[in-house]
């Protein structure tokens, strides 16, 4: 979540806004298929994936045009969603549950552009790059073991 935020802060506009919309929506998206009961695409390794492209997207500070960077991230929030929505508790408030996960996602892309903002900084630059890489790195495990399950 907080690599959305991040990745937006590098692109800019309109990409600090739009993909820090599109996330949630796409994710509500999902959670509301999972609560329908749909079929589950692959969660984990979507998820994992997410990680890992994120990752690698941050680090190499790919500047991806509008609607592939968008489209990037709709997928991917489409999965976080489908594993919220398969969560839910049995005892939960539907809304009250997605409302809660969607303003914690929120919150979690602001930190992201704000961590962002550091591009400014010599230093900053350096830093964000290293955030990219570990979060690659992570996603690289998470990879492994989503394939491994």
């Amino acid at each position: 979540m907080v690599a959305v935020g991040l990745w937006g802060a590098i692109l800019r506009r309109p990409l600090i806004i739009a993909l820090p919309t599109i996330f949630p929506v796409m994710m509500t998206v999902g959670a509301a298929a999972a609560m329908a009961g749909l079929p589950a695409p692959p969660v984990e390794l979507g998820i994992a994936l997410s990680v890992l492209t994120l990752g690698l997207l941050i680090l190499f500070a790919v500047r991806a045009p509008v609607v592939i960077a968008c489209a990037i991230v709709a997928a991917f929030a489409y999965f976080h969603g489908f594993a919220h929505g398969t969560e839910l508790p049995s005892a939960a408030d539907p809304v009250g549950y997605s409302t809660g996960f969607v303003l914690s996602t929120g919150l979690l892309h602001v930190t992201g552009i704000a961590l962002g903002m550091l591009k400014s900084l010599p230093a900053g630059v350096v830093a964000l790059r290293g955030a990219g890489c570990a979060m690659a790195v992570s996603g690289l495990w998470f990879v492994a073991a989503a394939l491994g399950s």
